[in-house]
């Protein structure tokens, strides 16, 4: 099967390849906190690690971490889940995967909004789907309207992915805004991926929905996505959750049962006590929002002072996606060659369903960001 691999993954991998042959490589591609895990997840793995529990965990995950999540989706206005409608999965993506994959069949059509994450149109393939995009760029503030969303449902479509906060643009849709798409939706009876991965990385005052929320109607038809990555630093533990109507969620069960059986289990021990311990969680989250904060609006300046560049202030992530159409190359050939002459890693819009934009990542170091800009405006300016 004609499945690309990751761009965001193969930039990061050719940074990383010049910064050990000794290059300076300033690096926007990661979509990684360049924090550490907290101190008190990483013990509770440790005493998980010592109390032996190293062996295989149940399919879809731990019961006490199943029911904290439960516990915490009912906080958040998702009335009567309960610990059997979430799974734990080896990563926020592979949960996307397996959400794909429960309820796409041959044949049937999914629809995105553009910028997308890299990922979603591959898994589709991989289901046998076919991607309906619907592209919403800086002038409409990446989002895309209820009118559109209506337009392209067919008697074949299944499934409508929304992405708030946005990778790659670092939009969020508001409340009003998501109950408008969701209602659609439901009048279509389509199911709804919603890929929450970022639900606590926000900016500017703005809050986090979940469209799970809405109705009960909505909750049965919600996929809701999300991990433990973003929020705590834990990238490498693998570990992403999935919340669904009890007969999505057994499929998603069954899948990962015949795949990769289980989340690591003593990593689930740490996302457990994030859960639990959620005041250490909370004040771990503000540290990292801070920073996160006054980059954001570092590389924000920086690019916007840079001729043309036209970059819209994201509210949420850890991303900006400007526009570089003026700058006369495409997205694809600028990041070949900035980075080969400037030595500045960015990842090119093509893979995001976006081309003449790029995404920069600022979940890197404040002299990463300086000096990179630096290099940017060096480069452009020389287009110009």
């Amino acid at each position: 099967m004609n499945i690309a691999p990751s761009p965001t993954l193969a930039v990061d991998a050719k940074a990383k390849e010049l910064k050990a042959a000794g290059e300076d490589v300033c690096g926007f591609g990661a979509g990684e906190p360049d924090f550490d895990t907290p101190e008190f997840i990483k013990a509770a793995c440790v005493q998980a690690l010592a109390e032996g529990k190293t062996k295989y965990a149940p399919a879809p995950g731990i019961p006490p971490l199943r029911e904290a999540l439960a516990a915490k989706y009912r906080d958040q206005g998702v009335d009567d889940v309960t610990a059997a409608q979430c799974v734990i999965s080896p990563g926020g993506k592979y949960s996307c995967y397996l959400a794909i994959q429960a309820v796409v069949s041959p044949g049937d059509e999914v629809i995105i909004p553009a910028p997308y994450w890299v990922s979603y149109p591959e898994m589709v393939k991989l289901a046998g789907g076919v991607s309906k995009v619907l592209f919403a760029g800086i002038d409409a503030g990446f989002k895309i309207t209820p009118e559109a969303l209506r337009a392209a449902i067919t008697p074949r479509t299944r499934l409508f992915i929304i992405n708030s906060p946005s990778n790659p643009t670092g939009a969020v849709y508001s409340s009003e805004e998501l109950q408008a798409l969701t209602e659609v939706a439901l009048e279509a009876g389509i199911y709804i991926m919603s890929d929450e991965i970022y639900e606590y990385l926000l900016y500017d005052g703005v809050k986090h929905v979940s469209p799970a929320s809405f109705s009960k109607e909505a909750a049965e038809s919600v996929i809701t996505v999300a991990g433990f990555s973003k929020t705590f630093s834990m990238t490498g533990w693998r570990l992403g959750t999935l919340m669904a109507a009890p007969a999505v969620a057994k499929a998603v069960t069954s899948l990962q049962s015949q795949t990769s059986s289980n989340a690591t289990t003593f990593a689930q021990y740490g996302a457990l006590a994030a859960m639990e311990q959620w005041d250490q969680s909370l004040a771990a989250i503000k540290e990292m929002l801070t920073v996160f904060d006054r980059r954001r609006l570092f590389l924000l300046e920086g690019l916007q002072a840079i001729n043309g560049i036209e970059c819209a202030r994201a509210q949420g992530a850890f991303y900006l996606f400007p526009n570089i159409e003026k700058l006369g190359l495409s997205a694809a050939d600028f990041a070949a060659r900035i980075l080969e002459e400037e030595k500045v890693a960015v990842v090119p819009g093509e893979g995001f369903g976006a081309p003449g934009y790029m995404r920069l990542s600022y979940a890197t170091s404040d002299e990463v960001i300086e000096k990179g800009l630096e290099r940017l405006a060096r480069f452009c300016k020389k287009l110009g």
